[in-house]
């Protein structure tokens, strides 16, 4: 992978085990000669995957919309920061530039943009891995609600496995690297399951 896009909360969280990883996995992005895509904000946890990722001389490539750059106060010390009219417009230069995806915790907006990049996937618009780096159990209850959609019918099994889930960032990359996309997607009968 050469790119990867990071989704996170513009605020740091209540426990500093969520600054202290993303701040690791922008330096483990770097030291691994990946890129990082992120929202192009200074401010909470996007502010710190990509200070993380510049401590350690990564290029980092920040996206963000014109109407957020004086709310989300854009990063100075970027490599590049593509500002974009919408937000939409922003997950698709987001999704263009990278070769994976990964969420950390955040809320309304980076579920909004993690589920959306799934929902691309499972629809077969990209075969990009998606890796959720569960810090602290952060995802369990998601992850027990998709599998709720999986158990009562609304999910396939095979669209659920598309997300791969770590504690770790080291193991999460390896998933990721190691990821091979559903042949088939979201409109297969049961019969081909």
């Amino acid at each position: 992978m050469k790119s990867i896009t990071v989704f996170c909360g513009s605020s740091f969280g209540s426990h500093d085990i969520y600054k202290e990883q993303a701040f690791l996995l922008g330096q483990t992005l770097a030291q691994q000669g990946i890129q990082l895509i992120y929202g192009g904000a200074d401010v909470g946890l996007m502010g710190t995957i990509a200070d993380g990722a510049l401590t350690e001389g990564g290029k980092v490539i920040g996206i963000l919309p014109q109407f957020l750059q004086s709310k989300e106060i854009a990063h100075k010390n970027l490599t590049e920061l593509i500002i974009v009219e919408t937000m939409h417009e922003r997950k698709t230069k987001m999704n263009e530039l990278c070769d994976g995806v990964i969420v950390l915790p955040g809320g309304y907006g980076t579920l909004e943009e993690f589920f959306e990049m799934v929902t691309w996937a499972q629809l077969g618009l990209h075969k990009k891995p998606i890796g959720i780096l569960n810090i602290s159990g952060f995802y369990d209850d998601l992850i027990k609600l998709v599998q709720t959609m999986v158990d009562k019918g609304f999910l396939k099994q095979i669209n659920k496995d598309m997300l791969l889930i770590s504690n770790t960032i080291e193991e999460l990359l390896e998933k990721m690297k190691n990821y091979q996309a559903p042949t088939v997607g979201k409109w297969i009968s049961k019969e081909e399951i």
